[in-house]
């Protein structure tokens, strides 16, 4: 039988990689591109969305130095979305699939479990935390069956320029590669990867809100990833680093990936170097 779904966020970089995934399965898709072109925050045209089987839950304002400019939009935005999200689940029995984020804060232990606490250092994160509550209600109150992925740092081809492989990439050709702080580590993981992870996430059967880190089990420094991509483009630019650091930055993260490859039999395929190679050999085109 043809499972309906229905994915918001359908238009950014992982709704956009994943709904072309989607084609190739047996499915009926139902796209939410953006708020430009439907509003999830109003819950009377949710209500009136298709039944379907499955809902997957992509979108959300994610860039966290907006987030601090504009806190209450992020709330009102991703908060309530899911809550209307949430409520259309209820009604129609269906799964629900949320996309969260890194919500660890500062490591107390690396690598990092699904059960280390959760810590928000910004008001996007806090807006995940608040939907990943809202997932957990429903499961508890209403029987509903609901997966929570929490990617680690997503990269490939097709990403904003304004996050730090792009704007790496897209200074290569420059006399000088200039950078803001070298010394983060960060567990990346390729977007085809967190793809499948969702795909898998689909089929599998399980009761409750069951909650899966998506990464590498890798960590990668600022000044590697330079490195890496300099020796794939054959690059001559200068390195240089400003030596700031992010308000509330972490300096090291690694995604502890057993739960996700017990349950769900999902490991990443694409190591680092293989990715950027991928993700450079695109932005050239």
């Amino acid at each position: 039988m043809m499972k309906r779904i229905l994915v918001s966020g359908s238009s950014g970089f992982i709704g956009r990689n994943f709904c072309h995934a989607l084609t190739k399965g047996n499915y009926q898709v139902i796209e939410i591109p953006s708020s430009k072109e439907f509003d999830l925050c109003d819950s009377k045209k949710v209500a009136l969305l298709p039944e379907v089987d499955v809902i997957i839950h992509l979108a959300a304002k994610s860039y966290i130095p907006d987030s601090f400019n504009n806190p209450s939009y992020f709330y009102q935005n991703n908060v309530v979305s899911t809550l209307n999200l949430l409520e259309k689940s209820r009604k129609d029995k269906a799964k629900f699939i949320l996309l969260s984020t890194y919500i660890y804060g500062n490591p107390q232990y690396l690598p990092i479990d699904e059960k280390h606490q959760r810590s928000a250092l910004n008001p996007y994160t806090q807006s995940k935390l608040i939907c990943e509550d809202l997932c957990q209600a429903y499961a508890r109150d209403f029987g509903l069956h609901s997966i929570i992925l929490r990617p680690f740092n997503v990269y490939g081809p097709g990403q904003l320029s304004s996050f730090l492989l792009p704007s790496i990439i897209s200074q290569l050709n420059n006399e000088e590669i200039f950078l803001q702080d070298s010394r983060p580590k960060r567990d990346y993981v390729f977007i085809d990867d967190l793809v499948e992870a969702i795909l898998l996430s689909i089929e599998v059967e399980k009761e409750g809100c069951n909650v899966y880190n998506v990464g590498s089990g890798s960590s990668y420094s600022v000044n590697e990833l330079v490195d890496m991509l300099v020796q794939i483009s054959k690059s001559t630019s200068q390195i240089r680093f400003a030596n700031i650091e992010r308000k509330g930055e972490v300096l090291n993260t690694i995604a502890d990936i057993k739960k996700i490859n017990s349950d769900l039999g999902w490991f990443p395929l694409v190591d680092l170097q293989e990715g950027l190679i991928r993700t450079f050999n695109s932005a050239k085109k």
